[in-house]
């Protein structure tokens, strides 16, 4: 079985490839979390080991290195993935190419310019359009007698090709434009709710009205509004080079990988609000360190009530879960979206039961009073999924629930034994 490390930067549709191909196969993907793109890609350390400094990247368990989306997702993938015959193998290839040089393109040309982070240049967005059409066409067509891309099953070709489109449903496609495509609308739900894209991706919405264009949006982007900022260089000849050194360094990018980093620095909505007392990276290295006879009381001893919260997270969807590696891809796969989040939150969530009778609940402590995920749309992919319920840390029905969870001991409410555990840190 693969196993090694993924560097890749938050929400990118090219490592949900690797990481959907991952859950199908159980490869054991760790993600550098000590990645921060636009820096640790430039270090001599990371380009001897890969040369363009582009990401997704992978290390092998053994110290091999390859790049390309596609082919780490080969590597990790199982067999039914990489497709049954030699017939199957080359067209998983062709639907590989047929992504990344028919929709691709088109699909940065029309959604990157509406995001603010590529200039809108008219002709260009009106020929990525006409492109979009003939991709979808091809593909509608393509799908009309069959549920898959290649073969039977659900193949890389279809992750591959779903991943690409995956921001012209997000922003573009609105239920008119995506209704003449009724077989590629079919066939790209079917695979992105399947319980291991789920797992990466979340519960992704279609859109429903096309993002608009925002002249305001680019400039924005690009801080050319901003006067203070410039008052702010040492000299005009300082500025000048630094702006250079900024395009270069973008131009030098894929389409994707630079229009993330054209993206505005978003601040974390924890940093706005009150620290207290309680040293939140403290509990965690103690929590870690330590058994729950110790770190448990530990945690009461240095808790703020003031500035920090208790609450209780219960899956609503229980009936739908069926098995437990597939539940706990779940946790794995909300942990990882909500990343930026860690600053100011610690978790304990919890797998009860067993295969097709499990339930999946946590305990979450975070700096604030109010439901945390409301403050940041980058963390309202899985909430809703979840019934949340603020606890009083005063009262001894929370000091249990938080003996349980953090102990990962008992049953739930419906007398489930503990299963496993995944913490949120």
């Amino acid at each position: 079985m693969a196993s090694g490390t993924l560097y890749t930067y938050p929400e990118n549709f090219r490592a949900y490839k690797v990481l959907i191909a991952a859950q199908y196969s159980g490869a054991q993907i760790k993600i550098a979390d000590d990645f921060v793109f636009g820096e640790t890609n430039k270090t001599e350390a990371f380009l001897k080991k890969f040369p363009l400094g582009k990401v997704p990247a992978f290390e092998t368990c053994d110290g091999k290195y390859i790049t390309e989306s596609n082919a780490i997702a080969y590597y990790v993938a199982n067999d039914q993935l990489k497709g049954k015959t030699d017939l199957e193998r080359a067209e998983i290839i062709q639907w590989f190419g047929f992504a990344d040089s028919e929709i691709l393109p088109a699909s940065c040309a029309w959604v990157f310019p509406l995001l603010g982070i590529m200039p809108y240049n008219k002709q260009n967005v009106e020929h990525a359009k006409d492109d979009v059409k003939k991709a979808l066409t091809a593909l509608n067509s393509h799908l009309l007698t069959r549920t898959y891309l290649v073969g039977e099953r659900l193949t890389l070709a279809d992750i591959s090709v779903a991943m690409t489109l995956l921001h012209l449903y997000q922003y573009i496609l609105e239920p008119n434009l995506r209704k003449p495509y009724q077989n590629v609308n079919r066939w790209f739900q079917t695979v992105i709710y399947q319980p291991e894209s789920m797992a990466v991706i979340g519960a992704f919405k279609l859109a429903e009205k096309t993002l608009e264009y925002d002249p305001k949006k680019f400039a924005e982007t690009q801080g050319k509004s901003s006067k203070k900022e410039k008052k702010e260089k040492e000299s005009k000849k300082e500025s000048k080079e630094i702006k250079e050194s900024k395009k270069e360094t973008i131009e030098d990018l894929d389409p994707a990988d630079a229009a993330l980093a054209a993206e505005p620095k978003t601040t974390n909505p924890f940093d706005t609000l009150p620290k207290g007392n309680f040293d939140l990276d403290d509990f965690k290295r103690f929590y870690s360190n330590e058994d729950e006879v110790k770190s448990i009381p530990y945690f009461w001893q240095k808790f703020d009530p003031e500035h920090y919260s208790i609450w209780l997270g219960e899956y609503k969807y229980n009936n739908e879960l069926t098995k437990v590696f597939m539940s706990c891809n779940l946790i794995s796969g909300m942990y990882q979206r909500l990343d930026k989040m860690r600053k100011g939150a610690f978790a304990s969530a919890c797998l009860f039961g067993t295969d097709n009778d499990s339930s999946i609940s946590g305990i979450w402590v975070w700096r604030g009073q109010e439901l945390a995920f409301t403050l940041c749309p980058d963390w309202q992919v899985d909430y809703e999924s979840y019934s949340w319920t603020k606890l009083d840390p005063t009262k001894e029905e929370t000091k249990q629930l938080v003996q349980q969870y953090f102990s990962w001991t008992g049953t739930d409410k419906e007398g489930r034994k503990f299963n496993q555990g995944k913490i949120f840190k």
